[in-house]
């Protein structure tokens, strides 16, 4: 029977705290993707920021367009999240990784050790021997619909846990709501255009550790991507940076501020409008010192409409810039082109 071990790499946790003082192969940039792959430069102007409770005056809404259109991305502040549950949250997390692997592989995303499944603790998906693998780790879980939720996987310790994440989840989920609203309106679409999408559509939370790497200029947390989602909630860690963002060629660092959350566009998102939003390719850098933790809440479509751009969208001026899709053809597209680090949604261009 032939070795297939590679497709369940080790804890990336387990190896920083065995002092390696070189990441082993699997983790390490080829040649041709290093020297100056991993500088980025300050943002040329700052984050664009939105104020959720003014988002109905025409200024926000003026702001949401230009981040929008500019970016793909911002910053969300006077979102109704309080900042004790923030902070909560991210603690509850760093406290879950910070346990004795035992206690952590009851959650793993392994079936008998071997067959990975999304749900769950441990690493991404590895397709092929030759994947460059990310220097994290990560916590899966599905919280909406909310009878769908797989409690098995749901960590039971911290005992605070779980009541914390779904009085989160539900603060993330009317900020979505919101901010799809806002966004129904600027594209002149018919309010329920996205809403009859989101009737029992999935919403995943990841939560990322990323333990301190000894060769952060060889090694990435998380490779270069677009998000698959409609909408994905970002809370990050103030203290550690590591968020890159790329635009037209060039990558940036991203700072956030203190109890803001980062807000992007998915590629669903950029498809449904036909391109006139996009959804931003971004990364994440390792740091020698400190470890980092961040939490991506990523709201996606239901599976009863196909993908395309939406018909009120287009005329003889403004043609299809993507081809439709179904819902299970788009997940599987951005599952298995993640891994070879391309985008899916590069594919449906016409």
């Amino acid at each position: 029977m032939a070795d297939e071990s590679w497709r369940t790499p080790a804890i990336v946790q387990e190896l920083a705290a065995a002092g390696v003082e070189e990441p082993p192969s699997r983790y390490v940039l080829g040649e041709k993707d290093r020297s100056d792959e991993l500088v980025a430069a300050e943002l040329p102007e700052p984050i664009p920021v939105v104020d959720l409770s003014q988002l109905a005056g025409t200024d926000e809404v003026a702001k949401l367009r230009a981040a929008l259109q500019n970016w793909g991305f911002f910053l969300l502040t006077n979102h109704g999240v309080e900042a004790s549950l923030m902070d909560d949250v991210l603690n509850l997390a760093r406290e879950f990784f910070n346990q004795p692997i035992e206690r952590k592989r009851k959650f793993s995303n392994l079936i008998d050790g071997k067959n990975f499944q999304v749900e769950g603790y441990g690493t991404d998906r590895v397709v092929t021997q030759d994947q460059i693998l990310d220097w994290s780790d990560r916590l899966f879980l599905r919280v909406e619909p909310t009878e769908e939720r797989n409690l098995a996987f749901w960590p039971d310790h911290p005992e605070s846990f779980r009541d914390v994440l779904n009085e989160y989840a539900s603060g993330t989920k009317r900020i979505r709501d919101d901010i799809i609203q806002a966004m129904s309106k600027l594209l002149e679409l018919d309010e329920d255009y996205f809403f009859d999408r989101l009737n029992k559509a999935p919403a995943l939370a990841r939560f990322n550790y990323y333990p301190p790497c000894p060769r952060p200029d060889l090694v990435f947390g998380v490779r270069p991507h677009s998000d698959g989602s409609l909408l994905t909630i970002l809370l990050v860690d103030e203290d550690v940076g590591g968020l890159q963002i790329q635009r037209d060629g060039k990558w940036y660092n991203v700072q956030v501020s203190p109890h803001t959350l980062l807000i992007n566009l998915g590629d669903t998102m950029e498809v449904l409008c036909n391109g006139i939003f996009r959804s931003p390719v971004h990364r994440v850098v390792t740091n020698a010192e400190e470890d980092r933790i961040s939490l991506a809440m990523f709201y996606s479509v239901n599976d009863e409409k196909d993908i395309g751009p939406a018909a009120g969208l287009l005329d003889e001026n403004r043609p299809a810039r993507y081809r439709k899709v179904s819902v299970g053809e788009f997940r599987a597209g951005i599952i298995g082109k993640f891994s070879r680090r391309e985008r899916y949604i590069d594919s449906l261009k016409i």
